[in-house]
């Protein structure tokens, strides 16, 4: 081999290494990014909630660190390491200051807020169990799921309506205990199931969020056991990507005609779109962003048709109640208008504003409750 020769073959080597290298980098940097919505924990805080400080407490209030956050409207949880709080709306004419908001400190469900604590703001008002967070007379149960037995809260009720209600990224299914007074009031039986990867539920096989795409043979699986034990019909209520794993059920379960109507709060109509959205909020850079969808379609096989509402209520024609709002920053609202537009028969859109994802109701309760009465009453 000539001196030309060996210099080519290193110069080759070593650009052949550096693609090799480079790529490698970029599959770890996409596997990085992508798990801000692939790993995000039950009940733990989505990396676009931001991270607060209790400043101060008094008798009814709080004083919070001030942010576009502490400055929502409407009842929310607060919770931090050890407590968890309820906080009313913001109170006008109580001493604040540049860098803090006081709100209603409506109840502390445990332990004790304390200066200097971190907290986060939760749409999760209640903790616990049905029984011993709302007095409502309820059984466990194990549903058999496709990955092993789940485990579900049963309320009942007189009608033979039964509502399914599931919840999504970042809560556990003390999210549905928010408006299970609200069902139990006007006598719908009620079915909380967890899904795979909750606290006591089976894990996926390969540990990560599907964002709903897999996920939805669990509701399916609760969806069979209300048909099994008497419902005459049902109504799947999601939030986030419980509202997927709803869109999914009604259109493909083998007992899709029972589903009579869809309720849903913050849906995730495009994977892509709440991934982004996700790991942008990890503060990967926008140009990686594309790398972080690459490796989740990779890693879950998250591919198919990305058009929302194309795979899911061009086959369903069954009434559907969206609540949904302009604020949400991890599910964008715009899907949600147009799938309403598309579908001006069967879909009505309640728009709430000034609401993060998953947090419709925490808005404005009364407003949310009264739609939520209107869609209801023809299916009772």
């Amino acid at each position: 081999m000539t001196l030309e020769n060996v210099r080519t073959a290193r110069a080759t080597a070593a650009a052949v290494t550096a693609v090799i290298g480079a790529g490698a980098a970029a599959v770890a940097v996409g596997r990085f990014a992508s798990d801000a919505a692939l790993r995000t924990p039950p009940g733990g805080p989505l990396p676009t909630e931001p991270g607060l400080t209790v400043h101060a407490t008094a008798a009814g209030q709080i004083a919070l660190t001030r942010d576009f956050a502490t400055l929502r409207p409407g009842r929310h949880g607060l919770t931090g390491d050890g407590f968890h709080a309820v906080v009313g709306p913001v109170l006008p004419g109580t001493p604040d200051s540049a860098d803090t908001v006081v709100r209603r400190l409506e109840r502390v469900t445990y332990g004790t807020p304390e200066p200097g604590d971190r907290a986060w703001l939760t749409p999760n008002l209640y903790v616990g169990d049905p029984g011993g967070a709302l007095g409502l007379d309820h059984t466990d149960l194990e549903i058999p799921g496709e990955l092993g037995p789940l485990p579900a809260w049963f309320v009942p009720g007189a009608r033979d309506t039964w509502v399914v209600a599931v919840h999504g990224l970042g809560t556990t299914r003390e999210h549905t205990m928010n408006l299970m007074e609200f069902l139990h009031r006007h006598r719908f039986p009620v079915l909380a199931p967890a899904h795979r990867g909750d606290p006591g539920a089976p894990r996926s096989p390969d540990g990560l969020n599907h964002l709903g795409e897999t996920e939805w043979h669990d509701l399916d699986a609760a969806l069979h056991h209300a048909v099994d034990s008497g419902a005459r019909q049902v109504v799947l209520y999601g939030w986030s990507t419980g509202a997927t794993m709803a869109l999914r059920a009604a259109a493909r379960s083998e007992v899709r005609a029972r589903v009579a109507g869809l309720v849903l709060d913050s849906p995730v109509l495009s994977w892509e779109a709440t991934l982004r959205a996700l790991a942008a909020a990890r503060h990967t850079p926008g140009v990686l962003l594309p790398l972080a969808v690459r490796a989740a379609q990779g890693r879950t096989g998250l591919y198919g048709d990305r058009r929302p509402g194309a795979v899911h209520l061009d086959r369903i024609a069954v009434p559907t109640q969206i609540f949904h709002g302009p604020d949400d920053t991890v599910a964008p609202w715009r899907f949600s208008r147009r799938l309403a537009a598309d579908h001006p028969n069967t879909i009505t859109l309640h728009t709430v504003r000034g609401a993060p994802h998953g947090a419709m109701w925490n808005a404005d309760p009364g407003a949310y409750e009264e739609a939520l009465r209107r869609f209801l009453t023809p299916l009772m």
